[in-house]
């Protein structure tokens, strides 16, 4: 399933009765050699649970995502002329979710019966995961901080004269993003799991550095929580906060809060489809810690909740265009003409939107980056 709820661990007494520390690899791999009083822990009801619930969701965040945000690049395709400073933030993230959309067939597959795509494939679909989830959030802490220093202390962060700047923003993103996915690319592997009926699965292999396991382990959750999540999470809070707050007491608030109405609204979908997953995992990690008793019930229960919330998390990738239709009238406009010009019959009179503003704004320009 979503290769950071499975945390693996060897049979110890397999491990320490072979000779040859070489060959551990050919032993099977446990989630925990100490649960249920030293029985090792089935998970058949979560994997029933997953065979039916992955696929069927997956394949409608699928569907919904691949036409949102095609509708989406196509608006912006047409009108990458006249792109705002928010047009091109909103670019990127289409391509993160759609890049990650990509990788559910992979994980349905596996939910099915079991992962036969090999390790390679395995740290690629993977790290597509981490990608776009780092992506998605820092992206929308750099479309905050443009607005924070644009309407609380005009001043212009990036400006149209200099398009590569922005660029060169979203580019410092993906980079670091890449950088971010390090413990992926090294530790995800296809691996047997006795515990789910002998499958084999795309999980993390913290055993490839046996004696830093749990460091290893804990380094790594430690920074999906601290700057994957909460740290973003933070700028954005304080950010939009100051925003309200100066739009509570200037001249033009009802102008200005639709303007940012849109940016609001995929910051409120990102909590609300992540924070979950984000809780789900912390439990998880006390869990292992041993803060939390460890029992077959508790183990089996994680894993149903960590399934559950992360596929919620997917569903973000379909949440965001649906979010352009509704709340950003211009892109609404220009979805029409677009469609208008493909021979669609609409009804009403669809006006023409201002190419200097972003295409999902409600009003005209509102500050210096032309939001």
């Amino acid at each position: 399933m979503v290769v950071d709820t499975k945390i693996i661990f060897t049979d110890m007494e397999s491990l320490f009765s072979s000779a040859n520390w070489s060959d551990y690899d050919n032993y099977s791999y446990y989630e925990s050699d100490t649960c249920c009083v030293g029985a090792v822990c089935t998970q058949h009801s979560s994997m029933q649970f997953e065979a039916v619930f992955i696929p069927v969701l997956y394949s409608v965040v699928l569907v919904l995502g691949l036409l949102g945000n095609g509708l989406v690049l196509a608006v912006l395709g047409q009108l990458r002329q006249g792109w705002s400073v928010t047009d091109t933030f909103i670019l990127h993230l289409a391509v993160a979710d759609t890049l990650l959309l990509l990788t559910l067939p992979f994980w349905a597959a596996q939910a099915t019966n079991e992962w036969s795509f090999g390790t390679p494939l395995c740290k690629m679909t993977g790290a597509l995961f981490q990608i776009n989830f780092y992506c998605g959030i820092f992206l929308l802490a750099c479309i905050s901080l443009d607005r924070y220093l644009s309407i609380v202390h005009a001043v212009q962060m990036y400006s149209r004269k200099k398009p590569w700047l922005v660029q060169t923003s979203c580019l410092c993103v993906w980079i670091l993003c890449l950088l971010l996915s390090f413990p992926d690319w090294v530790f995800l592997q296809a691996v047997k799991d006795e515990r789910r009926g002998g499958r084999v699965e795309c999980v993390h292999n913290y055993l490839l550095y046996y004696k830093s396991t749990e460091d290893w382990r804990l380094a790594s959750r430690l920074l999906y929580h601290v700057v994957g999540f909460l740290l973003p999470s933070a700028i954005m809070v304080f950010c939009y906060s100051c925003i309200l707050l100066r739009l509570h007491r200037g001249t033009q608030g009802l102008k200005k809060q639709r303007a940012i109405r849109v940016i609001l609204a995929l910051v409120v979908a990102f909590f609300v489809s992540w924070t979950p997953y984000n809780v789900a995992l912390m439990v998880d990690t006390l869990h292992d810690r041993e803060a939390i008793k460890d029992t077959c019930d508790t183990r089996s229960a994680l894993d149903i909740s960590l399934a559950v919330t992360s596929t919620l998390g997917y569903a973000h990738c379909c949440l965001n265009p649906v979010l352009y239709a509704f709340v950003g009238i211009k892109f609404r406009r220009h979805l029409a003409k677009m469609l208008k010009s493909l021979g669609c019959q609409l009804k009403g009179q669809v006006r023409p939107g201002s190419r200097r503003s972003s295409v999902w704004s409600e009003s005209g320009n509102t500050s210096t980056s032309g939001f």
